[in-house]
Formats: structure tokens, C-alpha cells, sequence
């Protein structure tokens, strides 16, 4: 049964079945996205949003011997303060877990993408969630596409164990939070009236939000970055809040706060 449930749901958000079906993962990838194997072990949602609280708040912990902090390389590209400090404490404190990792920023609309040990592999401008908002509406998954308002429209932050998949037309997708249908892809383009392509290219974050939850990302940066780096392997997409704080959302510290207190304090020399 599951099965035959996961192969029908994740086939709505493409379009090959008809959005009047009621679907678990009606959001999936606004583009075909059943998958190969529907007994693939999943992600839970306790191994999803929210798990790198428990790793984190250790290695947050001020009781430690003392030892430089260690920092991502975003190289030259531009990124947001919030983008660097999360993509710092993820190198520092190992929250990836020696696995690659993806930061989406939603606020910029941009995606970033890093070899496990923080170095930069890529950058991207994203299409993201129509509806401002950290959290899936509940249930969501289990809706038609049709009956999705605007406002439910949301692409949740939090931290998730993601991985590649293929749909029935053999397409990849990076499934994100299997349980909310969202997934990372190549930009959408069959409905021109959207304008999905155009959307990416322009230099203002402010046109990037039309999607039903989805990350949509330039084919080629799909093909050249997301492919090559979640292949054989699982990863960690970060998403950045918009509503929250993202050490709240993360349990994340200040690489730079942490290192001044180890400085100050003899008990951590």
C-alpha cells in the first residue's frame, strides 16, 4: 500500500495526474516526481527538520578545550550574513555530519551548495514558496493541489536530510522534506505565463516567490552542482528562516561570539 501511495502522490505536483486527486505529496516537485523505488527508506521527521539539535547544542557547549574556530569558504561569492553564520557553525561544530550540504536563503532567494568539509561548490538564484513562512501547514502533503491556497504556498525552514531521486520521466529531484512535498529541482518552464526562467535571471529577489513550496533552480545548476554533489551519497539542506531567528530554527551558535569567549575565559585554554 505504501507503495502504490507513494508512486500516486508524488506524481501530482508534475501534472501527470489530475490535480483532483488526493495526494500525500501533491507539492512534490511541481514537475513529475514518483519514486524508482517506493521502499526506499525515508527520512523521518525527527531525522529531518529538527535533528541537528541535539549534535549542535553539544558542540555549542562553552566546557570544551579550546581550539580555533573552523569556517566555510563562499570563495567571492556574495551570500548574507545569516547564510555565512549557519554555513560557519555547520563547519565548526560538524553538524553536517561529513556529508554535503545545502544552504537555502530565502530571504535573497539563493542556493548554495558545499563539499562536505564547507568549501563552496556552487551558487544559484532559487524560486521558492509564493507565501512568506517558516512552517508547512499540517496535513499539506495529503492535499490536492488545487485545494492549496496562496497563503499555504510556504517553503518551511529547518534543517533535513535530503536525497536524490528520479521521477517516472527519469528526472532528477533532490527530495528536502519528504513529509511537506518539497523538493529541490530544475526550474519549472511549462507554464510560460509564470515565467520561471525569467523570474531567475533577473538580479532582484523580489520576483522569486511563485511556487507551491518547491526550490526550483536553473537546470544547468542542477545538472553541474546539485547532481555531482548529492550523488551516492545523502546530504543536509539548511533552509534559512524568514519569520525566526536561525539559531532558534537550528540551535546554531556564533562562530565569531564563540571564539571571542574562548579567548576571555582561562578555563577553556
Amino acid at each position: 500500500m505504501r507503495s502504490v501511495a507513494a508512486t500516486v502522490a508524488k506524481g501530482i505536483c508534475s501534472g501527470l495526474l489530475a490535480t483532483s486527486i488526493v495526494s500525500r505529496l501533491a507539492l512534490a516537485a511541481d514537475v513529475a516526481a514518483p519514486l524508482s523505488d517506493p521502499h526506499r527508506p525515508l527520512p523521518t521527521p525527527e531525522a529531518s527538520a529538527h535533528q541537528g539539535a541535539a549534535g549542535s547544542s553539544a558542540a555549542a557547549s562553552l566546557s570544551v578545550v579550546a581550539q580555533r574556530p573552523k569556517r566555510a569558504n563562499f570563495e567571492l561569492e556574495r551570500a548574507s550574513r545569516d547564510a555565512r553564520q549557519v554555513a560557519d557553525w555547520i563547519v565548526d561544530s560538524g553538524d553536517n555530519r561529513g556529508m554535503p550540504f545545502s544552504i537555502v536563503d530565502k530571504t535573497d532567494a539563493k542556493v548554495f551548495v558545499f563539499y562536505a568539509d564547507g568549501q563552496l561548490r556552487g551558487a544559484a538564484a532559487a524560486l521558492l514558496g509564493l507565501a512568506k513562512g517558516d512552517d508547512a501547514v499540517p496535513g499539506i502533503g495529503d492535499r490536492a493541489l488545487s485545494s492549496i491556497r496562496p497563503e499555504e504556498r510556504t517553503t518551511p525552514a529547518g534543517r533535513f536530510v535530503a536525497a536524490l531521486d528520479r521521477n517516472l520521466r527519469g528526472k532528477e529531484i533532490l527530495w528536502v522534506d519528504y513529509d511537506g512535498a518539497v523538493s529541490m529541482h530544475p526550474v519549472v518552464t511549462s507554464k510560460p505565463e509564470e515565467r520561471r526562467a525569467q523570474r531567475l535571471a533577473t538580479p532582484t529577489p523580489l520576483d522569486n516567490r511563485i511556487s507551491y513550496g518547491c526550490i526550483n533552480v536553473p537546470a544547468k545548476f542542477f545538472d553541474n552542482v546539485v547532481h555531482p554533489a548529492f550523488t551516492g551519497t545523502d546530504g543536509i539542506v539548511y533552509v534559512l528562516p524568514e519569520t525566526r531567528s536561525a539559531r532558534e530554527v537550528f540551535k546554531s551558535y556564533d562562530v565569531d561570539e564563540r571564539a571571542r569567549l574562548q579567548d576571555a575565559s582561562p578555563i577553556l585554554k
